[in-house]
């Protein structure tokens, strides 16, 4: 678009009064002084553009209350975008900002301000007086600290601060109280502050791609937390204390260093998903069978040579990954999982198949791909896929009766 022509459609805006205006991906690299015109703008969308800077005139826009300026090439705010007092939500994302101008804590109505993928090495304090903001995302920036000032915003819900380089938290943290989501993933933590343990609202904590080798006791007073994420740690065991969190439905522990699970796990009955891929797990405890209200289970890349019969109680799976494993056979009580879709046994040891599961009739993905001792079914059958396979498991399996 060129000057003129955004010069038109401003000038057009402001006789008819425009509330809404849509500028989105039209290669600007400038806004003009005319912005100012815009008096009734509520709402000014400038997303994936090449702007660099933004006119002083913008502060004009007295009844802007969204402002979307994702995907630009900012290197700055001008002080004067702080005067947008009644702006309740400013999108930053991906530009190229290095710092915040302390005037953002005149943005006294701000709710929510999302700013990720930046180059923000540190944070005003000033940033503690927008009390009324509910979520805050500063991930893929370039934090190595917080300003414990963060910590007086206390009626933020959402807070996002993954792909930094922090190695510590404070332990003010817990003065967040309203807090339901927040994301530390890919930081540099080495441990935990106690008082995390006390922002019990919190409902979804991802805390992966970190360096923890262990997680406070007293982690488990997160009791209402539905999702956990820990994925990418140096966890060797199973802390005892997250075989409380009763209301948990996701727990992911990928990429650590479990050698076995506790038979505590069975208290997380309400689990539908657990992800425990990439460990060193010989064997699973025939307590973990007895999450009847998990639908997908993923264990690739372990030391497994058996599953426990038990593993018919998983009634509501869908989704079974075991490949990279060294399964040498199956029981034949797999069969009894009615209800699943897919099932991953490539690079295992197998030299067959029990006949049963040819009554996995829901069964569409099958891969049996690096079975090299596999016999039965033989190559010629596997190449056939899913239902190939399960053809020649019916026709062996014997007839009752």
């Amino acid at each position: 678009m060129t000057n003129e022509e955004l010069l038109q459609i401003i000038e057009q805006a402001a006789r008819e009064k425009e509330t809404v205006l849509d500028l989105d991906s039209n290669q600007l690299s400038s806004l003009p002084p005319e912005i100012c015109q815009l008096s009734n703008l509520t709402t000014l969308s400038l997303y994936n553009n090449q702007l660099s800077s933004l006119p002083p005139e913008i502060c004009q826009l007295s009844n802007l209350t969204r402002l979307s300026l994702n995907n630009n090439q900012l290197s700055s705010l001008p002080p004067e975008i702080c005067q947008l007092s009644n702006l309740n939500w400013l999108s930053l994302y991906n530009n190229q900002l290095s710092s915040l101008p302390p005037e953002i804590c005149q943005l006294s109505n701000l709710n929510w301000l999302s700013l990720d993928n930046n180059q923000l090495s540190s944070l005003p304090p000033e940033i503690c007086q927008l009390s009324n903001l509910t979520r805050l995302d500063f991930s893929a920036n370039q934090l190595i600290s917080l300003p414990l000032e963060i910590c007086q915003l206390s009626n933020l819900n959402w807070l996002s601060l993954d792909n930094n380089q922090l190695s510590s938290l404070p332990p003010e943290i817990c003065q967040l109280s309203n807090l339901t989501r927040l994301d530390f993933s890919a930081n540099q933590l080495i441990s935990l502050p106690l008082e995390i343990c006390q922002l019990s609202n919190l409902n979804w904590l991802s805390l992966d791609n970190n360096q923890l080798s262990s997680l406070p006791p007293e982690i488990c007073q997160l009791s209402n937390l539905t999702t956990l994420y820990l994925n990418n740690n140096q966890l060797s065991s199973l802390p005892l204390e997250i075989c409380q969190f009763s209301n948990l439905t996701q727990l992911s522990l990928d990429n650590n260093q479990l050698s076995s699970l506790p038979p505590e796990i069975r208290q997380l009955s309400n689990l539908n998903w657990l992800f425990l891929d990439n460990n060193q797990l010989s064997n699973l405890p025939p307590e973990i069978c007895q999450f009847s209200n998990l639908t997908w289970l993923s264990l690739h890349n372990n030391q497994l040579s058996s599953l426990p019969p038990e593993i018919s109680q998983l009634s509501n799976l869908t989704e079974l990954s075991l490949h990279n494993n060294q399964l040498s056979s199956l029981p034949p009580e797999i069969s009894q999982l009615s209800n699943l879709t897919m099932l991953y046994l490539a690079n295992n040891q197998l030299s067959s198949l029990p006949p049963e599961m040819c009554q996995l009739s829901n069964l569409i993905i099958l891969f049996l791909d690096n079975n090299p001792q596999l016999k039965s079914p033989p190559p010629e059958i596997v190449e056939q896929g899913t239902e190939g396979i399960l053809t020649y498991l019916r026709a062996r399996l014997e007839p009752k009766g």
